[in-house]
């Protein structure tokens, strides 16, 4: 091949992997739109703003935290512990390849993608602390979990050197564990320090059942998560030269992932389905739980093992939203339910059905003990770290707001607008417009003749 055409087909490859992990961005965008959509509509109606709100701060903040910490840590700690080596160096902030540099078209790209991963890491708990939570708080704790627990976890676990691979041959093609797993034992640790909402339990400890104020709303959010994770998932595979090949370095290619997602999907909502007995709260989250049931094995699975393992994914988490509650665990979303169970399920489905099946040329197997190990680190990465920092949030009176706050309804102290303004008066901080006077508001009784 003479040099021009083999200096153009490194051009068109390079501008190839560009736009591809460019579109998986956008898609992965769709997944916050549907977390906005999805807590709104679990919250109800008198703190639908400060639940919006707080969700755009947590995107926010934790791309921000990604860049200036998060990039780092994943290229610096493979082995277990921080090491400067040469991508860790690229990776710092103050690195020409943390910037506009014509020389390298793929920092910026992969770091985009990556921020999107941790984003959605750091929202999961998001919709689990809904309505006592200071926005502060929170803050605090998101871009701790999304800037350094999970990139630590996906360092030692969802890279082509991670020790979990080179020692144990773990397998995580679609970050059930570094993502999910992580995010949802972080959110109990949070939520056990953080406490349930005000009448969410009476007290012989009887679960009493607080309705989302927009059941459809929240049904519609979780759709949008769906179509945002065929971004998600897109983003977990390399795209080369050669073709597409996991995280881990090995071959595959986007129709096994699409065998297995929509598979998935199909098994978890049926499952649940039938478990929940038709209730579509945890009907449409069997969707989610589907999803990650297969996420670890994309690569992997036949499409039929897929359908089996999501959907006894899918069927498991009433059962397990409903251990939680007999502990007073209070999850809006069913966050620690979803993402930390069914990852942990997951990624354990893979040391059982893939158990013997080969790495790359000298790294173990995949095996069941690998799995487990995987599993337990991700679980004690998420939770102890998390639980910690709130314990100290909770004893700095940062972590909850005011009892008489939480019964007025954040959006009156928070928000300086009102969702509602024609059915809910306006009270409060948003009765106040700039020059402190009341604005006008058509009555709430008023009717449309």
């Amino acid at each position: 091949m003479p040099p021009e055409v083999e200096d153009a087909v490194e051009a068109m490859t390079a501008v190839n992997n560009e736009f591809f992990y460019w579109m998986s961005i956008g898609l992965m965008m769709l997944i916050h739109a549907g977390f906005l959509a999805y807590e709104v509509g679990a919250s109800r109606s008198k703190n639908v703003l400060a639940t919006a709100m707080k969700n755009l701060l947590a995107f926010a903040t934790i791309v921000v935290g990604f860049y200036f910490v998060g990039w780092f840590l994943y290229n610096a700690m493979p082995s277990g512990f921080i090491e400067f080596n040469d991508a860790a160096k690229a990776a710092l902030p103050w690195s020409d390849n943390m910037g506009p540099n014509i020389e390298d078209p793929a920092s910026g790209i992969f770091w985009g993608a990556f921020a999107l991963f941790a984003a959605t890491t750091g929202s999961i708990m998001s919709g689990a602390v809904l309505e006592r939570i200071r926005t502060s708080g929170f803050l605090i704790l998101t871009v701790f979990v999304g800037s350094v627990v999970w990139i630590i976890g996906a360092a030692w676990g969802w890279h082509g050197a991670g020790w979990m691979l080179t020692k144990l041959g773990f397998h995580d093609v679609g970050a059930a564990g570094c993502v999910h797993m992580i995010a949802g034992f972080a959110a109990l640790g949070l939520l056990i320090n953080l406490g349930p909402r005000i009448g969410r339990f009476k007290p012989d400890g009887t679960a009493v059942t607080i309705p989302p104020h927009n059941l459809p709303l929240t049904m519609l959010g979780l759709f949008l998560i769906f179509t945002g994770f065929f971004g998600f998932l897109m983003g977990c595979a390399i795209y080369g030269p050669n073709g597409y090949t996991t995280i881990y370095g090995t071959p595959t290619n986007l129709s096994a992932f699409a065998f297995n997602t929509l598979m998935g999907l199909a098994g978890g909502i049926i499952g649940a389905y039938v478990t929940s007995k038709g209730e579509p709260f945890w009907t449409i989250s069997g969707g989610l739980a589907g999803v990650i049931s297969v996420a670890p094995g994309l690569d992997l699975y036949h499409p039929a093992l897929g359908f089996i393992v999501a959907m006894v994914g899918g069927g498991l988490i009433p059962y397990v939203g409903k251990l939680l509650e007999k502990f007073r665990i209070d999850d809006v979303v069913a966050a620690v339910t979803v993402h930390g169970g069914t990852g942990a399920y997951a990624l354990v489905m893979v040391g059982i059905f893939m158990h013997g099946y080969p790495n790359l040329d000298g790294y173990s197997p995949i095996t069941f003990w690998g799995q487990l190990i995987g599993m337990l680190v991700f679980a004690a990465l998420g939770f102890v770290p998390t639980y910690l920092l709130s314990l100290l949030l909770k004893k700095l009176h940062l972590l909850r707001i005011p009892p008489e706050v939480e019964e007025q309804g954040l959006d009156l102290s928070e928000v300086p607008a009102t969702p509602y303004p024609e059915g809910i008066p306006v009270t409060g901080k948003a009765a106040l417009n700039g020059n402190g006077a009341a604005p006008m508001v058509a009555a709430a009784s008023s009717e449309v003749k």
